[in-house]
């Protein structure tokens, strides 16, 4: 009976070890891509899972705050631009999260580089478009740039997002280095044209601004044709916090674009795209930095005319009709 009994122990503990061991190798194969080399990986090293997540929710947060503000002042185009923006960086930085769990597949990070890439593309011409109202509030005058022709700086942004859409398709089509490098080469066009856009566009901005301060028109337009609008506008509290807003935004988008740029000119394995706080700090804060900064300067409020502002308009134009009336009289 105890000989039994010792044996039946002895029979249980090894089963308990068996099944310890298949349960250790299980975990094992689960996170057997982390222990891998991160040479084999496509991104050079493990993406950081803490700052994928910190960024997804980063974003998602954005993306419900410009969503209420869009529908709050009814600015519908900020869903194709600023909320689109959001949620392709999510997309993005999903992928990352995966691949912070399975850094060898290649699918997420053919997925994270192509929207990361692209995203930030409709929130410069976010931008555009509040320059154009910036201008048109201001006095177009001042500008090279009517407010309708900012059309063109956006015409440029989505021929920017059409090649960085071909080229990441090319990429993550490609069936050897060779093709995935076209690929690289049309994303970088597509990048390099999009940065061209922003300096066009930050110098024509810059240069309003000044004419502007300086009261220096480019042409004397004081009253349009068919409506009476004052020639220049006020530079409100509240037009110049979206000026420097604008200014700020501009700047962050800048710098993403050009380390993105400097990323595809030196490949696939290079150097910029092999390091990851390079990634973490001159793109994903700097698109945090220009999307948050839009929440927080928004166009529907800043842009929107304060009831002083109505009151200085309408008793400029009644000035104006009497004068009007005076003359015609004489």
């Amino acid at each position: 009976m105890a000989t039994s009994l010792v044996q039946c122990t002895r029979n249980l503990c090894s089963t308990q070890a068996l099944t310890d061991n298949g349960l250790l190798i299980s975990l094992a194969s689960i996170f057997a891509d982390v222990q891998q080399p991160v040479e084999e990986s496509p991104y050079h090293y493990t993406p950081t899972q803490y700052v994928t997540l910190i960024m997804i929710a980063l974003f998602a947060i954005s993306t419900i705050a410009h969503t209420v503000q869009a529908v709050r002042y009814r600015l519908w185009w900020m869903f194709p631009t600023a909320c689109l923006c959001d949620i392709a960086e999510i997309v993005g930085w999903s992928a990352r999260l995966l691949s912070s769990i399975k850094p060898l597949l290649s699918t997420p990070f053919t997925i994270q580089i192509t929207t990361t890439i692209i995203a930030p593309t409709p929130l410069v011409a976010a931008n555009f478009i509040i320059l154009g109202r910036l201008i048109s509030q201001l006095g177009p005058q001042y500008s090279r740039l009517s407010p309708s022709d900012t059309i063109i700086l956006c015409s440029c942004d989505i021929l920017a997002l059409v090649l960085q859409g071909v080229g990441g398709g090319m990429a993550s089509a490609a069936e050897t280095p060779d093709q995935a490098e076209k690929g690289g080469h049309v994303m970088l066009g597509g990048i390099f044209l999009q940065l061209i856009a922003i300096i066009v566009y930050a110098g024509l901005g810059t240069e309003f601004i000044i004419r502007y301060l300086k009261n220096k028109p480019l042409k004397a337009t004081p009253y349009t044709s068919d409506q009476q609008i004052p020639a220049r506008g006020e530079w409100t509290g509240r037009l110049r916090i979206m000026s420097f807003g604008l200014a700020f935004s501009t700047m962050a988008l800048f710098i993403r674009a050009v380390y993105r740029t400097a990323e595809l000119i030196n490949g696939w394995s290079g150097r910029i795209i092999s390091t990851e706080v390079y990634f973490n700090v001159l793109d994903g804060a700097m698109v945090i930095l220009a999307i948050y900064t839009l929440n927080l300067t928004h166009p529907g409020f800043l842009l929107r005319p304060s009831g002083l502002d109505k009151l200085s308009n309408e008793s400029v134009t009644a000035s104006e009709t009497e004068l009007n009336i005076m003359k015609g009289r004489r």
